[in-house]
């Protein structure tokens, strides 16, 4: 089963609203969904609730010593409360899936994300749950920094909310540990389709052609 509940991102108001807080997002609407409130606990380096639910003991946790030392915080509390790798769930985001795309995974590398990175040092493992939201990619490495510290377009950020809202309802099987029925419900979710594209205008051979066509022909004599 799922203990603890964590979702990446960066403090501070210069990164509300960045692709690479997609976590905090994501960490924010569980704490919604479960009813708890966040509040910071410098024990743990980062913003914690701690409930009930479903009859079992729940953690949330945004930390809150930037994405590079997310590990500092995750490994502070899972050991405090003996929390094993498989029974924590975190929340990022990901550069390889679109916008409106989400995907449950367990284990695997950090493929250079480094939250994951530092989690992974902290706990001497990868083997722990990930939800990946998708921000997409900007097709060029060189931008990947200024992307993910970016703010999404309003079409993005709309899909990655709606992506975030299916993984959500998705949350009674993952604390009760049946991932297989958690991950069909994420994975079988459908993103929005993109919108279709504007008609190109009339060109002037066809514009001509409406025109004569709309033409009023004169009287006979």
């Amino acid at each position: 089963m799922i203990k603890l509940l964590v979702g990446l991102g960066n403090p501070g108001s210069e990164y509300e609203g960045t692709r690479h807080n997609a976590g905090f997002g994501w960490a924010e609407a569980a704490a919604r969904e479960l009813k708890l409130s966040l509040t910071m606990d410098r024990s743990y380096h980062g913003q914690v609730a701690r409930g009930q639910v479903r009859g079992q003991t729940v953690w949330l946790l945004k930390p809150q010593t930037f994405m590079n030392l997310s590990g500092k915080s995750v490994a502070a509390l899972a050991r405090f409360f003996k929390i094993q790798p498989a029974e924590i769930l975190v929340a990022h985001d990901e550069l390889d899936l679109p916008p409106g795309q989400v995907k449950l995974k367990f284990g695997g590398g950090h493929a250079g994300q480094n939250g994951l990175r530092d989690i992974h040092a902290q706990l001497g493992t990868g083997d722990y749950w990930r939800l990946r939201i998708g921000i997409g990619h900007p097709g060029d490495k060189s931008e990947v920094s200024n992307w993910v510290l970016g703010k999404p377009r309003p079409e993005q950020r709309t899909a990655m909310e709606e992506a975030v809202a299916r993984s959500i309802q998705a949350l009674p099987w993952l604390l009760d540990g049946e991932m297989e029925t958690a991950t069909q419900r994420i994975h079988t979710a459908a993103p929005p389709r993109p919108k279709p594209p504007r008609k190109a205008p009339d060109g002037p051979k066809e514009a001509t052609a409406t025109a004569a066509a709309n033409t009023t022909a004169p009287p006979s004599t």
